[in-house]
């Protein structure tokens, strides 16, 4: 006997995913400008002690960014592709690359915070970050009315496409709305992890001309993107010149969004979903 026929809810719960998992959520512009936004939401990420030192303790190697930068960037703005806008395959398939990942992310001895990568209530707030990101982009650069009941709960593809179940994600925008604040007014981040992200907000982790000729843009784009309670955890404040410099790109970039057709609007991540698929069918590693 299957246990789906023992338990009536597992039988429900593979059946949501499957549903969440034959959607596709990049008309909704799940994507867009996430490149620019994306420091700031490993900040939201990681704000969570477990999370963080998840990510900083991690002996995964090849997933670290301050050794593979490349591939780790490629891989993590792969999942985002295969979750806003790959099928039920891509998202089974990418799933289990990075379940075989994750089970070497879990706490030691020495861990000041305990954690595991399995854990749904982290992939949870990960999924909430990822889905807060697409709001801002939103109201930054897109229509705000596209932050709709609907829009919402195809965000929950963001924690499904690991191992959430879908029954954690928050029924309505409402219920998202008490679950974030109720988390966020929790948060502390430490000194370890406060400049371990202020490293990858100031572009530590590229070659040092890199860094040196971009890290300020990078800083002011991610604290324009950072909302006002994670600036205050982190200890940072945004100065004239970045708030000059972060509201003067936004009303360009506001412009040529317009304009752009959307296979620009989306680029690199439908690149990266091609990428996905051509690995799947020669047999390279996803992740």
């Amino acid at each position: 006997m299957t246990a789906e026929a023992l338990d009536p809810s597992v039988a429900e719960r593979h059946s949501r995913r499957d549903e969440l998992d034959g959607q596709t959520v990049d008309d909704l512009g799940m994507l867009g400008l996430a490149l620019l936004g994306g420091p700031a939401n490993v900040i939201m990420q990681l704000a969570v002690p477990a999370v963080g030192y998840g990510v900083y303790e991690s002996k995964v190697e090849s997933g670290n960014l301050f050794k593979v930068p490349a591939k780790r960037t490629r891989t993590t703005l792969s999942y985002l592709a295969v979750a806003a806008m790959g099928s039920a395959e891509d998202r089974r398939r990418y799933r289990q690359a990075v379940n075989r990942a994750h089970v070497q992310v879990r706490s030691g001895d020495d861990s000041p915070v305990k954690y595991n990568a399995f854990d749904p209530k982290l992939q949870l707030w990960v999924a909430a970050c990822l889905y807060r990101g697409w709001e801002d982009t939103q109201r930054f650069f897109g229509d705000p009315s596209a932050i709709t009941e609907e829009a919402y709960r195809q965000g929950a593809v963001m924690g499904t496409t690991l191992q959430m179940p879908p029954e954690m994600w928050p029924a309505t925008r409402a219920d998202f709305e008490v679950y974030w604040n109720e988390t966020v007014d929790d948060l502390e981040i430490d000194d370890t992890i406060r400049d371990y992200l202020m490293k990858i907000v100031r572009m530590d982790f590229l070659p040092r001309p890199v860094s040196l000729t971009m890290g300020w843009w990078s800083e002011a784009m991610t604290l324009g993107f950072l909302p006002p309670e994670f600036r205050d955890k982190m200890g940072v404040t945004m100065t004239r010149r970045q708030e000059f410099l972060f509201n003067t790109h936004n009303a360009i970039a506001r412009r040529v969004l317009r304009v752009l057709p959307r296979q620009l609007r989306v680029f690199p991540f439908n690149l990266l979903l091609a990428d996905v698929r051509w690995r799947m069918r020669t047999g390279r590693p996803l992740v």
